[in-house]
């Protein structure tokens, strides 16, 4: 009666070590999920693919995106943002805010850029293609004008108006590879100071 009573015991016990061993794989599992999804929420990556931001970034570089930036603030004139291409949502684009919502953005026949009335000197740019069609737009509420540093070979905001706030899925923050090109992404920032108030 003891050996059975021993035996029963033992087997009570190797089934509870079971239960509580397939329990903390499931709470492993679900916390490993919820804690992909939440990083995922805030940062995602990209590859780039295209000349059209050129020198900043290149063809097979791959990007960190900072979607939780935009939790907390608007899009600022400078920041590189990764966005759905506003004729194809399937599609993702990347580019430099030149406007935000209420600013008067124009493009003379050489490439020359203004933000309400100031011109911009834009070291990022590369290979500036002239003539140019000219371009004026006043940004609506949460609307954002954006180009690619390549002016020459870029497909933007010249060629299908801007894109709306909804549309815009983070700030590039870092290119991550290759290896030897790793570095934070600017936003030349200082290209944007003193721009006067939008009309």
């Amino acid at each position: 009666m003891s050996r059975q009573e021993d035996y029963a015991y033992e087997d009570e016990q190797g089934e509870h070590t079971g239960a509580r061993l397939l329990r903390e794989v499931l709470e492993v599992a679900i916390l490993t999920l919820l804690f992909f999804s939440v990083v995922r929420l805030l940062v995602q990556n990209y590859r780039v693919d295209g000349p059209s931001m050129q020198r900043t970034l290149y063809t097979n570089e791959y990007i960190l995106v900072d979607k939780a930036a935009y939790y907390l603030h608007s899009p600022q004139r400078g920041d590189v943002v990764v966005f759905q291409y506003p004729l194809d949502t399937s599609k993702n684009f990347v580019k430099r805010v030149i406007g935000v919502p209420g600013d008067a953005v124009t493009i003379d026949v050489n490439g020359i850029v203004a933000v309400n009335g100031k011109v911009l000197n834009e070291p990022y740019v590369y290979q500036q293609l002239c003539p140019c069609d000219p371009k004026a737009i006043i940004l609506q509420p949460n609307q954002y004008y954006v180009l690619g540093d390549h002016r020459g070979d870029s497909d933007d905001s010249r060629d299908w108006g801007p894109v709306p706030r909804s549309d815009i899925i983070g700030k590039a923050s870092l290119v991550y590879w290759p290896l030897p090109d790793v570095h934070m992404i600017p936003n030349w920032s200082g290209v944007f100071m003193n721009i006067p108030p939008a009309p």
